[in-house]
């Protein structure tokens, strides 16, 4: 029986340190899955499409998902160029060069 209340509690215990991992914030994948399914957003492969063309061979290193825009991240010459996406309409807004 005490093994049985000592098992009991351990395991409580250590559900009060696992909880908050249970809580942690959505992912940008997981906010932009949304955002699409929900029409505010445009899906990402699209956005990429309308994207590249203007890039002249930079290398494409990834997005990053804002709630209303897509930060996309491409490499040049040793410089990062990040382009900032409208989400609803894939218009380049902005981009660092």
């Amino acid at each position: 029986m005490r093994l049985y209340r000592a098992l009991l509690a351990a395991t409580s215990v250590a559900g009060l340190f696992t909880s908050p991992a249970l809580a942690e914030r959505p992912r940008d994948q997981d906010r932009a899955f949304e955002a699409t399914r929900e029409g505010r957003s445009m899906p990402l492969p699209m956005i990429e499409r309308r994207v590249m063309p203007h890039m002249g061979g930079a290398d494409y290193l990834g997005p990053e998902f804002r709630g209303s825009t897509y930060r996309l991240k491409f490499m040049r010459n040793g410089r990062v160029i990040w382009v900032d996406v409208d989400a609803a309409t894939g218009k380049i807004m902005s981009w660092s060069r």
